[in-house]
């Protein structure tokens, strides 16, 4: 659909000549795929006598000097980039710590990993600049009900050279393969502006003065004064250990556990467009997102990839995690997405706040194979419990070993699993279910397993805004990023900085 035809048609609509038309601002794109005449929905300011406003507010920040308040943030994922942002947008000096690698460095040790299955711990797809989001499918939006600014996070990323769809798409997606370089320009801001971004610092400790914290110590013997916006990542379980051994306030907290599933994108799209050939041309890959519920347990589609490739999430040697992603095109030959099962915290016997942490780290030692190779079998195959004879090709670079998933999996997520796919299939007439869909396993990095609290009513002491997913407050890219945001703004209140 062209820009010309739109003007046509609201002209047509509003009853004006459409060189009265002095500009369009498109406000909402979706699809509507409920039918089988899918139509793309579009939502359309018309200007007339007036110019067009700027497509969203530039941020101009401030030039801040060393004299300048600061504050420290440690992690550089989405939580940590954003906060820093606020900070520096509120005149606070940021210093940031990041205990991995900058995001180029990371592609190299993801790539080695992926290709000879060789891991660095301190630099995968969960460590490093961007933390988890760097190296996702970049999708920007999110299930949360509170959801904060997020037009202000969608405009700083446009302002970093996101594209301006995102702006307006009702599922906006960015692609990991352009998320690396706005990350790089977003720290380039900060640094340009008097702020600074410091790799391989892996906090250790937090510095406490009375009851306030007042720094952190680093794994080099570094030390960095200020108030502390903790934005370490869910994988940064070391950072929940000294933070309980120096008696601040933990909990468990409730998860999802499961599989990547992975179909032909081409089978997708017919589900989704209701098409026995290729799609549309003008539609872009097919997503789908499904829930149900069974033996009182959610089931539930999560971090639906388009055309993309599932890869080696680990970031310990002995433990398997899978994820998925996708380039800003989409037009890989897979589709894949997150089958996860809830697992609520009062289910396991340990009430301590690592009790979900270990019932997590056991089922992915359990998922184990030297150089992350992966246990995988076909859909059809696991719905029927049996071995699968030959598994079909597929976008996970590592090997695969071909397993009765049950034999992996906590018997309750296998049975979900199974009462969901069913149920999955029954919502599209039989096609979902395939000898051509592969599970691969394990998806555990869904959320945080542990909370670090923040509540007035705790005594966690001034000083520390523990932010973002590994703080158990977000999940996803935007989530996280408004997270990070209001840690930023309430420490500038709490300290007087930001009026």
């Amino acid at each position: 659909m062209s820009t010309e035809s739109v003007l046509r048609a609201a002209g047509r609509r509003l009853r004006i000549p459409q060189d009265a038309i002095n500009g369009m601002r498109i406000m909402r794109r979706s699809i509507d795929a409920r039918r089988k005449d899918v139509r793309i929905s579009l939502s359309v300011r018309i200007y007339s006598g007036e110019v067009p406003p700027p497509l969203f507010r530039r941020i101009a920040f401030p030039h801040l000097e060393p004299s300048s308040p600061s504050a420290v943030v440690v992690g550089f994922g989405p939580a940590g980039i954003f906060a820093a942002l606020t900070l520096l947008e509120n005149g606070i000096r940021p210093v940031v710590l990041e205990r991995g690698k900058e995001v180029h460095e990371r592609l190299k040790d993801t790539g080695r990993l992926s290709r000879e299955g060789i891991l660095d711990p301190e630099s995968n797809y969960a460590f490093g600049e961007g933390g988890a989001g760097a190296f996702s499918d970049g999708k920007l939006y999110t299930r949360s009900s509170k959801r904060g600014d997020v037009p202000r996070i969608l405009a700083l990323l446009v302002q970093h050279g996101a594209d301006e769809s995102i702006l307006w798409e009702s599922h906006p997606h960015i692609g990991s393969d352009r998320l690396p370089y706005i990350i790089e320009r977003m720290r380039r801001t900060i640094e340009e502006h008097g702020g600074s971004v410091l790799f391989g610092k892996k906090a250790v400790r937090l510095l406490r003065r009375g009851d306030e914290t007042s720094g952190v110590e680093c794994s080099d013997g570094s030390s960095y004064s200020g108030p502390v916006i903790l934005a370490a990542g869910h994988s940064a379980k070391d950072v929940y250990s000294f933070l309980s051994a120096s008696g601040y306030s933990l909990e468990a907290k409730s998860t999802a556990i499961g599989v990547r599933l992975e179909h032909p994108q081409a089978l997708i799209d017919s589900i989704q467009y209701h098409c026995g050939g290729e799609r549309n041309p003008f539609l872009p890959p097919s997503s789908y997102s499904f829930v149900t519920q069974a033996g009182g347990r959610g089931i539930y589609s999560f971090c639906m990839c388009p055309g993309g490739m599932i890869v080696p999430a680990s970031s310990e040697e002995g433990l398997m995690v899978v994820n998925g992603m996708s380039p800003s095109s989409r037009g890989g030959y897979w589709a894949n997405s997150g089958m996860i099962v809830e697992v609520r915290k009062e289910e396991l016997p340990d009430p301590d706040p690592f009790a979900m942490l270990r019932y997590i780290e056991n089922v992915e030692r359990r998922c184990f194979f030297p150089g992350f190779a992966a246990p995988a079998q076909r859909m059809d195959d696991f719905i029927e419990g049996r071995v699968s004879s030959s598994l079909p090709d597929t976008s996970y670079p590592r090997p695969l070993e071909s397993v009765l998933m049950d034999d992996f999996l906590p018997p309750s997520v296998s049975a979900s699993l199974r009462d969901g796919f069913t149920a999955f299939g029954r919502m599209t007439g039989g096609r979902f279910i395939t000898h051509d869909a592969l599970l691969i396993a394990p998806e555990t990095r869904t959320s945080s397993t542990v909370r670090i609290l923040r509540d007035s009513g705790m005594k966690q002491g001034r000083g520390l805004y523990p932010a973002g997913e590994g703080a158990g407050y977000a999940g996803g890219i935007v989530s996280a990023a408004v997270d990070g945001t209001e840690a930023a703004l309430r420490l500038g209140g709490d300290y007087g900085y930001i009026v």
